[in-house]
């Protein structure tokens, strides 16, 4: 497996504490929609070993209360474990109306403005989760169009029922 030491440092960001969750990724300047913000860097590992470690990962989290998993997929065989000291890109919290998004361009994984960003904005990205396990992801992002759970944009008409109808059988 490839890992990768260089550190990811951007003219553009800085990390520090977040009110969408724990950690967040802030622009230090003005950011031109379009622009390549940072590299996600980490290990790169096959789908198996992915597996395994987010299961780990995922047990952990219940003693510990720490549910963060950094792994990112890459493609069809690899994905990149980017809980590494020198991947500031792990910091940047989901959002239901992110003004970023991720690009895999030529084998590395892009954080890429989708609109103007304001300096000090926090940046932020749809993480893209299916709807397994949704309700062990919780969003916080607080966008006046949040889901309430991080899920990909494509999956909220469904997530949406399932919430209605959960909500129905309440009653």
């Amino acid at each position: 497996m490839t890992t990768t030491h260089q550190s990811q440092q951007s003219p553009y960001i800085k990390v520090k504490r977040s009110r969408i969750h724990g950690t967040g990724v802030f622009a230090k300047k003005d950011i031109p929609k379009g622009t390549k913000i940072i590299e996600y860097v980490g290990e790169k590992i096959t789908k198996a070993e992915s597996s395994r470690r987010s299961d780990a990962q995922i047990e952990s989290a219940k003693k510990t209360n720490d549910g963060a998993v950094y792994i990112f997929e890459l493609n069809k065989r690899y994905d990149i474990d980017g809980n590494v000291p020198w991947n500031t890109a792990k910091y940047i919290n989901h959002s239901c109306n992110p003004n970023c998004e991720v690009e895999i361009i030529r084998g590395h994984i892009w954080i890429i403005s989708t609109r103007d960003i304001k300096k000090g904005e926090e940046l932020s990205y749809n993480y893209g989760f299916d709807l397994e396990d949704y309700e062990d992801h919780p969003c916080r992002c607080g966008a006046e169009n949040c889901v309430g759970y991080i899920a990909a944009e494509d999956q909220w008409p469904k997530l949406k029922r399932k919430l209605a109808r959960k909500k129905s059988r309440k009653k």
